[in-house]
């Protein structure tokens, strides 16, 4: 099942608005073959292995870290795959998140004489899983916010320059959430500020890019908007957008969205509903302070990246993590520490909200 866990790794990012899944098939305590779920359309994970084992799989266990599906949808079941190779005992790591099909694949298992063991390797799948939980279950991404900040907590110098504090090699680890996700977030001050192209490294990955702007401001010739990426950008506004502004980005290519508000801003509930209908499932937010503190103050975020770097930037005019009027003591969002790890100088500090047990793998 680690094994399969580690396959299931590979199609991170890439399957939307499938979960990632990795499937070993083996058969006399040898693995015989393998597969996982690369993209929405290709063949399941389940499918893949036993296209690889072909008549090897008869008699054989599928170790699989999702329930197999039971219905035929833009591949065929999973379910009369396995019974169609003779397969003899699948171990599951977790149960499908889909309520409508909870657990009605391992009963047809079952019910056609198959051993169907459920459990293991549950926590470590069920955090592989999360994105496409939250999504199938609540019709919204999964949110990662990640602050790059100075050891006291400052985001960027008193000039407004934020380039660089983290180190090279936080950095590096960055591209690796940008890998997974299938939405980079950021507001309108860190996309005038730092002109980001917010585009990971890996090939072929197209992940949508979201500028949160409530009044349009944003330059129109900021880099997002006139690379060969801007179908894949998403201006989010308000009513408050120029309708020229609205009308001169459209015609660039780029997708506009006005939102409705929430105390003059634009709404990241109404923004992260509309995100899920576009089958994203799981978003990573890479600042301001303004976006973080709205969507901390909603309740959004499920895990936090701090990445802290060993340099003081200090003064009241250098902005911190987190913008706003700030939380009270006693009514500030409590966190939980569940990881740290160095990234050459800097330190990666991940937490979660204290009442939420769910993450992602580090990278």
């Amino acid at each position: 099942m680690r094994r399969a866990l580690i396959l299931a790794a590979r199609g991170a990012g890439t399957t939307r608005p499938n979960p990632p899944v990795g499937a070993v098939i083996v058969k006399n305590g040898c693995v015989i073959a393998e597969g996982w779920h690369r993209a929405a359309g290709q063949p399941h994970a389940e499918a893949a292995a036993l296209d690889a084992a072909g008549k090897r799989a008869r008699d054989a266990d599928l170790f699989v870290t999702l329930e197999p599906c039971s219905t035929t949808g833009r591949t065929g079941a999973c379910t009369d795959r396995i019974l169609e190779a003779g397969i003899r005992r699948v171990v599951v790591a977790v149960a499908d998140p889909n309520p409508v099909h909870a657990g009605r694949g391992m009963r047809l298992l079952q019910a056609n004489g198959l051993t169907v063991d459920l459990g293991c390797e549950h926590e470590r799948a069920t955090e592989y899983l999360a994105p496409f939980a939250k999504w199938i279950t609540q019709g919204i991404p999964r949110l990662t916010l990640k602050l790059a900040m100075s050891l006291d907590g400052k985001i960027a110098d008193r000039t407004g320059r934020s380039r660089w504090i983290s180190s090279p090699a936080s950095r590096r680890c960055v591209q690796e959430l940008r890998r997974i996700a299938d939405a980079i977030l950021i507001g309108a001050d860190t996309a005038r500020r730092d002109r980001p192209c917010l585009l990971p490294t890996a090939a072929g990955r197209r992940t949508w890019r979201v500028i949160v702007d409530s009044r349009g401001n944003i330059d129109p010739l900021a880099p997002v908007f006139r690379d060969d990426y801007r179908s894949q950008t998403i201006l989010a506004t308000t009513a408050a957008c120029p309708p020229r502004r609205h009308h001169d980005l459209e015609q660039n290519g780029i997708t506009v969205w006005r939102l409705p508000t929430c105390a003059g801003r634009v709404s990241v509930r109404s923004l992260m509903r509309r995100l899920g209908r576009l089958n994203v499932m799981q978003v990573l937010c890479e600042g301001g302070g303004e976006l973080a503190a709205s969507l901390v103050s909603a309740k959004l975020v499920d895990e936090y990246y701090f990445f802290i770097a060993p340099r003081l930037l200090g003064g009241k005019h250098a902005p911190g993590a987190l913008g706003g009027n700030g939380f009270l003591l006693g009514h500030d969002p409590a966190l939980e520490f569940v990881t740290s790890k160095r990234f050459g100088p800097d330190m990666l500090i991940r937490a979660r909200p204290a009442e939420k047990q769910s993450g992602i793998p580090s990278p």
